[in-house]
Protein backbone atom coordinates (compact mmCIF):
# COMPACT_ATOMS: atom_id res chain seq x y z
CA UNK A 1 0.00 0.00 0.00
CA UNK A 2 1.37 3.38 -1.00
CA UNK A 3 -1.63 5.62 -0.31
CA UNK A 4 -0.87 8.70 1.81
CA UNK A 5 -4.07 10.04 3.35
CA UNK A 6 -2.20 12.74 5.22
CA UNK A 7 -1.99 14.94 2.12
CA UNK A 8 -2.35 18.72 2.43
CA UNK A 9 -4.38 20.93 0.09
CA UNK A 10 -4.83 24.67 -0.61
CA UNK A 11 -5.84 26.69 2.45
CA UNK A 12 -9.58 27.18 3.01
CA UNK A 13 -10.75 30.77 2.49
CA UNK A 14 -10.68 32.70 5.74
CA UNK A 15 -8.12 30.39 7.38
CA UNK A 16 -4.98 31.81 5.74
CA UNK A 17 -1.86 32.50 7.79
CA UNK A 18 0.02 35.84 7.59
CA UNK A 19 3.03 34.54 5.67
CA UNK A 20 5.26 37.60 5.99
CA UNK A 21 4.94 37.74 9.77
CA UNK A 22 5.35 33.97 10.09
CA UNK A 23 8.48 33.94 7.93
CA UNK A 24 10.06 36.70 10.01
CA UNK A 25 9.35 34.80 13.23
CA UNK A 26 10.64 31.48 11.92
CA UNK A 27 13.83 33.11 10.64
CA UNK A 28 14.46 34.33 14.19
CA UNK A 29 13.65 31.03 15.86
CA UNK A 30 15.04 28.63 13.25
CA UNK A 31 17.98 30.57 11.77
CA UNK A 32 19.37 27.46 10.06
CA UNK A 33 16.16 27.24 8.01
CA UNK A 34 16.08 30.50 6.08
CA UNK A 35 14.83 29.34 2.70
CA UNK A 36 11.45 30.13 1.13
CA UNK A 37 8.32 29.14 3.03
CA UNK A 38 5.30 27.40 1.52
CA UNK A 39 2.12 26.72 3.49
CA UNK A 40 -0.71 24.26 2.82
CA UNK A 41 -3.54 23.05 5.04
CA UNK A 42 -4.56 19.58 6.11
CA UNK A 43 -8.23 19.60 5.14
CA UNK A 44 -9.75 17.28 7.71
CA UNK A 45 -10.58 17.95 11.33
CA UNK A 46 -13.19 20.24 12.84
CA UNK A 47 -11.32 21.75 15.78
CA UNK A 48 -7.70 22.93 15.90
CA UNK A 49 -6.35 23.85 12.47
CA UNK A 50 -3.33 22.07 11.05
CA UNK A 51 -1.00 23.32 8.32
CA UNK A 52 2.02 21.90 6.48
CA UNK A 53 5.02 24.22 6.40
CA UNK A 54 7.87 23.55 3.98
CA UNK A 55 10.92 25.56 4.91
CA UNK A 56 14.36 25.17 3.38
CA UNK A 57 13.69 21.58 2.38
CA UNK A 58 12.27 20.59 5.76
CA UNK A 59 8.67 19.88 6.72
CA UNK A 60 6.88 21.00 9.87
CA UNK A 61 3.28 20.77 10.99
CA UNK A 62 1.77 23.94 12.51
CA UNK A 63 -1.17 23.68 14.93
CA UNK A 64 -3.31 26.66 15.92
CA UNK A 65 -6.79 27.15 17.46
CA UNK A 66 -9.78 27.51 15.13
CA UNK A 67 -10.85 30.95 13.97
CA UNK A 68 -13.82 32.19 15.96
CA UNK A 69 -12.82 30.04 18.93
CA UNK A 70 -14.98 30.78 21.97
CA UNK A 71 -13.62 28.02 24.25
CA UNK A 72 -10.05 29.04 25.04
CA UNK A 73 -9.42 26.24 27.54
CA UNK A 74 -10.17 23.63 24.85
CA UNK A 75 -7.49 24.98 22.52
CA UNK A 76 -4.47 25.56 24.76
CA UNK A 77 -1.53 25.26 22.40
CA UNK A 78 1.03 25.65 25.18
CA UNK A 79 -0.45 22.78 27.14
CA UNK A 80 -0.59 20.54 24.06
CA UNK A 81 3.05 21.38 23.34
CA UNK A 82 4.15 20.55 26.89
CA UNK A 83 2.31 17.22 26.87
CA UNK A 84 3.93 16.14 23.62
CA UNK A 85 7.35 17.33 24.77
CA UNK A 86 7.26 14.87 27.68
CA UNK A 87 5.13 12.12 26.20
CA UNK A 88 7.21 11.65 23.05
CA UNK A 89 10.11 10.28 25.10
CA UNK A 90 8.06 7.44 26.60
CA UNK A 91 5.35 6.92 24.00
CA UNK A 92 6.93 7.05 20.52
CA UNK A 93 3.57 7.28 18.72
CA UNK A 94 3.30 10.86 20.01
CA UNK A 95 4.94 13.22 17.46
CA UNK A 96 7.92 15.30 18.56
CA UNK A 97 7.10 19.00 19.06
CA UNK A 98 9.67 21.52 17.79
CA UNK A 99 8.68 25.06 18.71
CA UNK A 100 5.99 26.90 20.68
CA UNK A 101 4.97 30.53 20.08
CA UNK A 102 2.89 32.45 22.63
CA UNK A 103 3.18 35.76 20.76
CA UNK A 104 -0.28 36.18 19.24
CA UNK A 105 0.95 39.03 17.05
CA UNK A 106 2.74 36.54 14.78
CA UNK A 107 -0.31 34.80 13.29
CA UNK A 108 -3.17 36.05 15.49
CA UNK A 109 -3.06 33.19 18.00
CA UNK A 110 -0.63 30.99 19.86
CA UNK A 111 0.68 28.02 17.88
CA UNK A 112 3.31 25.32 17.83
CA UNK A 113 5.34 23.37 15.30
CA UNK A 114 5.91 19.62 15.39
CA UNK A 115 7.58 17.05 13.19
CA UNK A 116 5.67 15.69 10.22
CA UNK A 117 5.06 11.96 9.98
CA UNK A 118 3.78 10.15 6.91
CA UNK A 119 1.24 7.35 6.74
CA UNK A 120 -2.35 6.26 6.29
CA UNK A 121 -5.17 8.10 8.03
CA UNK A 122 -8.41 6.19 7.53
CA UNK A 123 -11.82 7.79 7.62
CA UNK A 124 -15.33 6.60 6.87
CA UNK A 125 -14.73 6.37 3.11
CA UNK A 126 -11.68 4.40 2.04
CA UNK A 127 -9.53 5.88 -0.75
CA UNK A 128 -9.72 4.45 -4.24
CA UNK A 129 -7.54 1.40 -4.61
CA UNK A 130 -7.44 0.55 -0.93
CA UNK A 131 -9.06 -2.75 0.01
CA UNK A 132 -9.42 -4.08 3.56
CA UNK A 133 -10.53 -7.70 3.88
CA UNK A 134 -12.06 -9.16 7.04
CA UNK A 135 -8.76 -10.47 8.40
CA UNK A 136 -7.01 -7.12 7.95
CA UNK A 137 -9.99 -5.25 9.43
CA UNK A 138 -9.81 -7.40 12.53
CA UNK A 139 -6.05 -6.98 12.88
CA UNK A 140 -6.29 -3.21 12.43
CA UNK A 141 -9.10 -2.75 14.92
CA UNK A 142 -7.31 -4.97 17.43
CA UNK A 143 -4.10 -2.99 16.98
CA UNK A 144 -6.00 0.25 17.53
CA UNK A 145 -7.28 -0.91 20.91
CA UNK A 146 -3.96 -2.49 21.89
CA UNK A 147 -2.26 0.85 21.29
CA UNK A 148 -4.78 2.58 23.53
CA UNK A 149 -3.91 0.05 26.23
CA UNK A 150 -0.22 0.88 25.73
CA UNK A 151 -0.93 4.58 26.23
CA UNK A 152 -2.85 3.84 29.42
CA UNK A 153 0.13 1.85 30.65
CA UNK A 154 2.53 4.82 30.47
CA UNK A 155 4.01 5.79 33.85
CA UNK A 156 2.87 9.41 33.77
CA UNK A 157 4.61 10.30 37.00
CA UNK A 158 8.02 9.20 35.74
CA UNK A 159 7.32 11.00 32.46
CA UNK A 160 6.80 14.30 34.30
CA UNK A 161 3.14 14.56 33.31
CA UNK A 162 1.60 14.72 36.79
CA UNK A 163 0.78 18.41 36.50
CA UNK A 164 -1.19 17.84 33.30
CA UNK A 165 -4.32 16.69 35.08
CA UNK A 166 -6.23 16.30 38.34
CA UNK A 167 -7.43 12.68 38.39
CA UNK A 168 -9.38 12.87 41.65
CA UNK A 169 -13.04 13.44 40.88
CA UNK A 170 -12.38 13.20 37.14
CA UNK A 171 -15.62 11.42 36.22
CA UNK A 172 -17.81 13.90 38.08
CA UNK A 173 -15.98 16.88 36.58
CA UNK A 174 -16.27 15.47 33.09
CA UNK A 175 -19.98 14.84 33.31
CA UNK A 176 -20.59 18.25 34.88
CA UNK A 177 -18.26 19.99 32.45
CA UNK A 178 -19.73 18.53 29.29
CA UNK A 179 -23.23 19.16 30.61
CA UNK A 180 -22.34 22.83 31.07
CA UNK A 181 -20.69 23.06 27.64
CA UNK A 182 -23.78 21.65 26.02
CA UNK A 183 -25.99 24.21 27.73
CA UNK A 184 -23.70 27.02 26.60
CA UNK A 185 -23.59 25.83 22.99
CA UNK A 186 -27.23 24.75 22.69
CA UNK A 187 -29.09 26.22 19.72
CA UNK A 188 -32.30 24.15 19.91
CA UNK A 189 -34.08 21.68 22.19
CA UNK A 190 -33.08 18.03 21.68
CA UNK A 191 -35.16 15.86 24.06
CA UNK A 192 -32.86 12.83 23.74
CA UNK A 193 -29.86 14.91 24.80
CA UNK A 194 -31.77 16.23 27.80
CA UNK A 195 -32.64 12.68 28.90
CA UNK A 196 -29.06 11.47 28.46
CA UNK A 197 -27.75 14.44 30.42
CA UNK A 198 -29.98 13.56 33.37
CA UNK A 199 -29.06 9.85 33.21
CA UNK A 200 -25.31 10.46 33.13
CA UNK A 201 -25.49 12.82 36.09
CA UNK A 202 -27.46 10.22 38.07
CA UNK A 203 -25.38 7.15 37.21
CA UNK A 204 -21.72 8.04 37.60
CA UNK A 205 -19.54 4.99 38.50
CA UNK A 206 -16.72 4.85 41.02
CA UNK A 207 -13.37 5.72 39.43
CA UNK A 208 -10.99 2.88 38.61
CA UNK A 209 -7.69 4.79 38.53
CA UNK A 210 -5.71 7.36 36.58
CA UNK A 211 -3.57 7.21 33.44
CA UNK A 212 -2.55 9.36 30.51
CA UNK A 213 -5.68 9.60 28.38
CA UNK A 214 -5.97 10.96 24.84
CA UNK A 215 -9.68 11.86 25.05
CA UNK A 216 -10.28 11.73 21.27
CA UNK A 217 -8.81 8.37 20.27
CA UNK A 218 -10.21 7.08 16.96
CA UNK A 219 -9.15 5.95 13.52
CA UNK A 220 -8.79 9.38 11.97
CA UNK A 221 -6.54 10.55 14.81
CA UNK A 222 -4.21 7.61 14.22
CA UNK A 223 -1.65 7.26 11.43
CA UNK A 224 -0.94 3.78 10.09
CA UNK A 225 2.13 2.38 8.34
CA UNK A 226 1.57 2.55 4.57
CA UNK A 227 3.17 -0.85 4.07
CA UNK A 228 1.55 -2.53 7.07
CA UNK A 229 -1.61 -0.80 8.30
CA UNK A 230 -1.72 -3.02 11.38
CA UNK A 231 1.16 -0.89 12.71
CA UNK A 232 0.54 2.56 14.20
CA UNK A 233 3.21 5.16 13.39
CA UNK A 234 1.60 8.18 15.06
CA UNK A 235 -1.27 9.29 17.26
CA UNK A 236 -2.39 12.84 16.48
CA UNK A 237 -4.54 15.63 17.96
CA UNK A 238 -3.58 15.72 21.63
CA UNK A 239 -5.55 18.86 22.46
CA UNK A 240 -7.78 17.13 25.03
CA UNK A 241 -5.16 14.81 26.54
CA UNK A 242 -4.89 14.77 30.33
CA UNK A 243 -4.43 12.55 33.37
CA UNK A 244 -7.69 10.90 34.28
CA UNK A 245 -9.98 7.88 34.30
CA UNK A 246 -8.90 5.47 31.51
CA UNK A 247 -12.37 3.96 31.18
CA UNK A 248 -13.71 7.38 30.21
CA UNK A 249 -11.08 7.40 27.44
CA UNK A 250 -12.25 3.97 26.34
CA UNK A 251 -15.81 5.30 26.38
CA UNK A 252 -14.84 8.13 24.05
CA UNK A 253 -13.40 5.59 21.59
CA UNK A 254 -16.57 3.50 21.89
CA UNK A 255 -18.59 6.60 21.06
CA UNK A 256 -16.85 6.71 17.69
CA UNK A 257 -17.16 2.95 17.12
CA UNK A 258 -20.02 2.47 14.66
CA UNK A 259 -21.11 -1.08 13.83
CA UNK A 260 -22.75 -2.52 10.71
CA UNK A 261 -25.94 -3.23 12.70
CA UNK A 262 -26.30 0.35 13.97
CA UNK A 263 -29.03 2.63 12.57
CA UNK A 264 -28.30 3.93 9.07
CA UNK A 265 -28.14 7.54 10.29
CA UNK A 266 -25.38 6.62 12.72
CA UNK A 267 -23.47 4.67 10.08
CA UNK A 268 -23.48 7.73 7.85
CA UNK A 269 -21.73 9.62 10.64
CA UNK A 270 -18.93 7.05 11.06
CA UNK A 271 -15.45 8.44 11.80
CA UNK A 272 -13.59 5.39 10.52
CA UNK A 273 -13.90 1.89 9.05
CA UNK A 274 -15.13 0.29 12.28
CA UNK A 275 -18.13 -1.31 10.59
CA UNK A 276 -16.14 -3.28 8.01
CA UNK A 277 -16.66 -7.06 8.05
CA UNK A 278 -14.19 -8.58 10.48
CA UNK A 279 -13.74 -5.44 12.59
CA UNK A 280 -14.16 -5.80 16.33
CA UNK A 281 -17.60 -5.01 17.69
CA UNK A 282 -17.95 -2.61 20.62
CA UNK A 283 -18.37 -5.58 22.95
CA UNK A 284 -15.20 -7.14 21.53
CA UNK A 285 -13.38 -3.83 21.93
CA UNK A 286 -14.24 -3.87 25.62
CA UNK A 287 -13.17 -7.52 25.97
CA UNK A 288 -9.85 -6.86 24.21
CA UNK A 289 -9.16 -3.81 26.35
CA UNK A 290 -9.81 -5.79 29.51
CA UNK A 291 -7.50 -8.54 28.26
CA UNK A 292 -4.66 -6.12 27.48
CA UNK A 293 -4.92 -3.98 30.63
CA UNK A 294 -6.32 -6.28 33.29
CA UNK A 295 -9.00 -3.68 33.96
CA UNK A 296 -12.62 -4.56 34.65
CA UNK A 297 -15.20 -2.56 32.70
CA UNK A 298 -18.19 -3.18 34.92
CA UNK A 299 -20.45 -0.44 33.56
CA UNK A 300 -19.86 -0.30 29.78
CA UNK A 301 -23.22 1.37 29.06
CA UNK A 302 -22.22 4.43 31.08
CA UNK A 303 -18.86 4.82 29.35
CA UNK A 304 -20.32 4.30 25.86
CA UNK A 305 -23.15 6.75 26.52
CA UNK A 306 -20.72 9.28 27.91
CA UNK A 307 -18.62 8.90 24.76
CA UNK A 308 -21.65 9.53 22.56
CA UNK A 309 -22.74 12.48 24.69
CA UNK A 310 -19.29 14.08 24.68
CA UNK A 311 -19.03 13.68 20.92
CA UNK A 312 -22.48 15.24 20.54
CA UNK A 313 -21.43 18.22 22.66
CA UNK A 314 -18.25 18.71 20.62
CA UNK A 315 -20.32 18.65 17.44
CA UNK A 316 -22.83 21.08 18.99
CA UNK A 317 -20.02 23.47 19.91
CA UNK A 318 -18.78 23.42 16.32
CA UNK A 319 -22.29 23.90 14.97
CA UNK A 320 -22.87 26.80 17.39
CA UNK A 321 -19.81 28.58 16.00
CA UNK A 322 -21.41 28.33 12.55
CA UNK A 323 -24.92 29.23 13.70
CA UNK A 324 -23.63 32.29 15.57
CA UNK A 325 -21.57 33.53 12.63
CA UNK A 326 -18.11 32.85 14.05
CA UNK A 327 -17.20 30.67 11.05
CA UNK A 328 -18.58 30.24 7.55
CA UNK A 329 -17.11 26.77 6.93
CA UNK A 330 -19.86 24.99 4.95
CA UNK A 331 -18.90 21.63 6.48
CA UNK A 332 -20.53 22.79 9.72
CA UNK A 333 -23.92 23.82 8.32
CA UNK A 334 -25.81 20.60 9.13
CA UNK A 335 -23.96 19.33 12.19
CA UNK A 336 -27.04 19.91 14.31
CA UNK A 337 -28.49 16.78 12.71
CA UNK A 338 -25.51 14.75 13.92
CA UNK A 339 -26.15 15.95 17.47
CA UNK A 340 -29.66 14.52 17.20
CA UNK A 341 -28.36 11.17 15.85
CA UNK A 342 -25.81 10.80 18.65
CA UNK A 343 -28.29 11.77 21.35
CA UNK A 344 -30.81 9.24 20.11
CA UNK A 345 -28.20 6.46 19.96
CA UNK A 346 -27.22 7.15 23.56
CA UNK A 347 -30.87 7.24 24.61
CA UNK A 348 -31.51 3.86 22.93
CA UNK A 349 -28.44 2.36 24.61
CA UNK A 350 -29.68 3.38 28.04
CA UNK A 351 -33.04 1.79 27.30
CA UNK A 352 -31.52 -1.49 26.04
CA UNK A 353 -28.69 -1.73 28.57
CA UNK A 354 -26.35 -3.02 25.86
CA UNK A 355 -23.44 -1.44 24.01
Amino acid sequence: MNVDLNSPSPIRPGEELPIESLVKYLQQQLPANDGPLTVEQFPHGHSNLTYLLKLDGKEFVLRRPPFGNQVASAHDMGREFRILSRLNAVYPAAPRPELFCDDVSVIGSTFYLMERRHGLILRKTLPAGLSIDSQLARQMSTSLIDNLAVLHGVDYQSAGLTEMGKPEGYVQRQVAGWTKRYAQAQTSIVPAMDRVTQWLNANMPIESGATVIHNDYKYDNVMLDTQDPTKIVAVLDWEMATIGEPLMDLGTSLGYWVEATDPVALQRAAFGPTSLPGSLTRREVIDRYQEMTGATVSNPVFYYCFGLFKLAVIVQQIYARFARGHTTDPRFAHLDQLVLVLGEQSDRTIESGKV
